[in-house]
């Protein structure tokens, strides 16, 4: 089987370590990992601030960088998100608005190819156990955009609780949001702050050392108060959990 890997702007640029994790985790479980050279951002930042039509040329650029690959897959929810709710959107508006058929066309045909990671290892996959090793505590901040746009349900629990050696606790109030948001942590810093501060009391709460999420935006927010709090319970991607094994451990 391939797969091409969209690793979004943000990992790409300040969380490399997870990409790398995503390709080890994969060709692990015999994937084929393909990187097209031509993949940008989402668009996600211009869309969520009002500016559609910038958002546009994104959208054509992803869709014609991913062309032909059977399965998209991201270790990002809100990217993920961006193109499963947002694209038709666009390209329906396009459509409205006179110029075309172009976006919503390029819209439908990539829409069902993109897989968030833990969507494609549960449901394209099947497997929930991938021969992970992770000798930690671990508590699981599910994101706003996996949680409430993809669905995702119980998959990324169900992954790490196959994780051997993972000790894997409750996360109090779990469901709701961490305050980052995006745009909204510019534009409201304070109400963002105080979110993100509850969030991980919370997290501390449960005695885990690891606060694991599948969104490292989220995660960039809410590693950044943990820090300023001196704790010692750390924020860590999924992906990177799951590549860890007990030949080649996360270090």
């Amino acid at each position: 089987m391939r797969a091409a890997l969209f690793v979004t702007c943000v990992n790409d640029a300040l969380y490399p370590r997870t990409g790398i994790a995503v390709v080890r985790l994969l060709e692990r479980l015999g994937v084929q990992v393909d990187f097209p050279a031509a993949q940008s951002c989402c668009g996600q930042p211009q869309y969520n601030t009002g500016y559609r039509r910038e958002s546009e040329p994104l959208l054509r650029r992803t869709a014609e960088a991913f062309a032909g690959h059977p399965y998209v897959v991201t270790p990002s929810g809100s990217c993920a998100a961006m193109i499963r709710a947002h694209y038709p959107r666009i390209g329906r508006q396009a459509e409205r608005e006179g110029r075309g058929g172009e976006l919503a066309a390029l819209a439908e045909d990539l829409v069902p190819r993109v897989y968030e990671l833990t969507e494609f290892l549960v449901d394209v996959l099947g497997v929930t156990d991938v021969g992970a090793y992770f000798p930690h505590t671990v508590t699981y901040h599910p994101s706003c955009h996996g949680l409430r746009t993809l669905g995702l349900g119980d998959r990324p629990r169900r992954l790490l609780a196959a994780v051997e050696g993972l000790e894997l606790v409750e996360l109090p109030g779990a469901e709701e949001c961490c305050g980052f948001g995006g745009t909204f942590a510019v534009k409201n810093p304070d109400v963002s702050a105080a979110m993100g501060t509850d969030k991980t009391g919370r997290a501390a709460s449960t005695g885990a050392q690891v606060l694991c999420g599948a969104d490292n935006s989220c995660l960039a927010h809410l590693d950044g108060i943990l820090r300023r709090q001196g704790t010692r319970l750390r924020a860590l991607h999924l992906a990177e959990i799951l590549a860890s094994t007990q030949e080649e451990p996360l270090t």
